[in-house]
């Protein structure tokens, strides 16, 4: 082993401290020599992902566009098919987007249990509408007679 001299002046000192100090600078370059390059690689990477977001938020945009014109397609085709079904089973038009049901089957049988509970039947007249043939003054008389007397 070497005798342990001490350090009495500042030179001494610095030139051991200098040293010393040029050892860890070596390990701490020869560890992040390639900082650079990462800096670089990172830089790059940074502005590929910004790139790839704004790709992947104008996809995500038309997916949701996709979507809601899917959708609006899809209640249209329905409201199609209420009004095509209400047709055939004589529904009146103001009852079809009361149907209910998913697909055909089911809203044709919702179609023909509510036409049995709503009979189109058109109900007669109370009393003749027509005017009777003959002389209209006299007619216009007799009518007159009759609102008078209550309609009877």
């Amino acid at each position: 082993m070497a005798e342990f001299t001490s350090i009495t002046t500042q030179e001494e000192f610095d030139k051991a401290i200098g040293a010393r100090l040029g050892e860890e600078r070596e390990k701490i370059a020869k560890k992040y020599a390639d900082y650079d390059q990462i800096k670089k690689e990172k830089a790059e990477l940074e502005k590929q992902l910004a790139e790839l977001n704004k790709s992947l938020e104008k996809t995500s945009e038309k997916d949701k566009t996709i979507a809601e014109l899917t959708e609006k397609i899809t209640s249209y085709e329905l409201a199609s098919l209420k009004t095509r079904i209400a047709y055939e089973v004589g529904i009146p038009y103001e009852l079809a987007n009361r149907l209910s049901g998913d697909d055909e089957k089911s809203i044709r049988a919702d179609a023909e249990s509510l036409a049995k509970l709503v009979q189109n039947k058109p109900l007669p007249p109370l009393k003749s509408t027509e005017p009777a043939a003959g002389d209209s003054g006299k007619q216009a008389l007799k009518s007159l007679l009759t609102d008078l007397r209550g309609g009877k």
